[in-house]
C-alpha cells in the first residue's frame, strides 16, 4: 500500500512525499518502473490471477487524513489521537487548543502576514458593521420599551439611562456583537478553510514552503481580536442612541435625562470589562472556526457539517465564557445604581 511505502522510506523522503497532493501520490505509485537498456513487456494478465488479492490503495479521503495528521510540524498529541481513533469532537477540541497556541506564538514572534491581515480586517470590521449596528439599535429600543414602562410606574424615569448603559456595556453589546461575528464571520472562516482542506489547497501551500497557520489562520484570528472591541464600542453607541431617540419620541423622556443618567452610572471599569469581553469573544470565534475548517474531511458534505458545527460550538463557548467573565468581573453586590439617587 502507499501508506506502507511512506512509512518504510527515509524521513526526508517521507516528508517530501507527505507534502505532495494525494493525486500526485497515486500517480507516482502507479508509474511503471523501466530498467536502463532493457525493454520490459508486461505479460497479459490472466483472469483471477494473484494480483486480484492485492489490497487497493487508499482512496483520496484516507490519504488526505494521513497527510493532515502526519504533516510536518504536527504535534505528537494529534498523531496519538489519530492513531487511537479518538472521537472527532475530542480530536477537534485538542486541535483547536493547539492551533490557538500556535497563533499566539506566531503573534509574539512577529510572524504575521500583514496583507492578509488587512484583508481579513476589512471582512470582520467594515463588512460586518452594518448588520451589527442594526442589531444593536433594535436591541437598545426593545430594552428601552421594557425599562421605561416599568420604571415610570415606580417614579424612577431618571434611572432609565443608567440601567440601559450598564446593561448594554456589560452584557448586551459584547454578546450581540460576538453572535453577529459567529454567524457572519465564523461561518465564512470555517467554510473557506474547509473547502481549501478538502480540495487539497493546504497541500499546495506546503509544497510552496508556506505555513498554512502563518498564511491563513493568524491573519483571521488577529483581525477578529482587533475588530471585536471596535465593533463593540460602535454597537454600544448605536444602542444608546436608539434608546435615547425612542425614549424622547414615544415616552416623552428628554434626551438629556437619559444621557446624564448613563454618564453617572457608567464607569471606566465597565468600559474596560466590555472591551475585554469582546476581545475574548472575537478570539474564541476565530480560533474555533479556523480549527473546524482545518479538520474538515468528506468533501462538500463535510464542509457543510464543519461550518454548522463551528457556529454552534462558537455560540455555546461564547455563553460559557460570558458566564465566567461576568463572575470574575462583577462578583458581589454592585453600587453603580447608587449614583442615580
Amino acid at each position: 500500500m502507499a501508506l506502507q511505502g511512506l512509512v518504510g522510506r527515509s524521513p526526508a523522503s517521507a516528508l517530501h512525499r507527505r507534502q505532495l497532493s494525494p493525486a500526485l501520490l497515486r500517480s507516482a505509485s502507479c508509474r511503471p518502473t523501466c530498467l536502463p537498456h532493457q525493454h520490459r513487456q508486461e505479460p497479459p494478465r490472466a483472469a483471477n490471477s494473484t494480483l486480484d488479492a492485492i489490497q487497493p490503495e487508499p482512496d483520496d479521503k484516507e490519504l488526505r487524513e494521513v497527510l493532515l495528521v502526519e504533516a510536518a510540524g504536527t504535534p505528537s498529541i494529534l498523531k496519538k489521537l489519530h492513531d487511537a481513533k479518538a472521537p472527532k469532537w475530542l480530536f477537534r477540541t485538542v486541535a483547536c487548543m493547539v492551533l490557538g497556541g500556535q497563533v499566539v506564538l506566531r503573534i509574539f514572534k512577529g510572524n504575521i502576514h500583514w496583507k492578509n491581515t488587512a484583508e481579513q480586517l476589512r471582512l470582520v470590521g467594515p463588512a460586518s458593521l452594518g448588520v451589527s449596528l442594526l442589531t444593536a439599535g433594535f436591541v437598545g429600543m426593545v430594552f428601552t420599551i421594557q425599562f421605561v414602562r416599568e420604571f415610570a410606574k415606580l417614579g424612577l424615569t431618571r434611572s432609565v439611562g443608567g440601567v440601559l448603559a450598564l446593561a448594554l456595556s456589560r452584557e448586551l453589546t459584547p454578546v450581540v456583537t460576538a453572535i453577529i461575528l459567529a454567524g457572519r464571520v465564523g461561518s465564512a472562516f470555517a467554510a473557506e478553510l474547509g473547502t481549501m482542506q478538502v480540495s487539497e489547497q493546504m497541500d499546495s501551500l506546503r509544497v510552496l514552503y508556506t505555513d498554512p497557520v502563518d498564511y491563513l489562520v493568524t491573519p483571521r484570528v488577529l483581525a477578529s481580536m482587533i475588530a471585536g472591541p471596535i465593533l463593540n464600542v460602535l454597537c454600544f453607541l448605536m444602542g444608546m442612541g436608539a434608546a435615547v431617540f425612542l425614549a424622547d419620541i414615544v415616552y416623552n423622556v428628554p434626551a438629556n435625562v437619559i444621557v446624564d443618567s448613563a454618564r453617572r452610572a457608567l464607569t471606566s471599569y465597565d468600559v474596560m470589562t466590555s472591551m475585554v469581553k469582546s476581545w475574548v469573544f472575537g478570539t474564541v470565534v476565530a480560533t474555533i472556526s479556523c480549527a473546524w475548517g482545518f479538520t474538515t474531511s468528506g468533501g462538500a458534505k463535510g464542509v457543510g457539517e464543519s461550518t454548522t458545527s463551528a457556529v454552534v460550538i462558537s455560540l455555546v463557548t461564547i455563553f460559557i465564557a460570558d458566564f465566567f467573565l461576568s463572575l470574575v468581573f462583577f462578583q458581589g453586590q454592585g453600587d453603580a445604581l447608587k449614583q442615580l439617587k
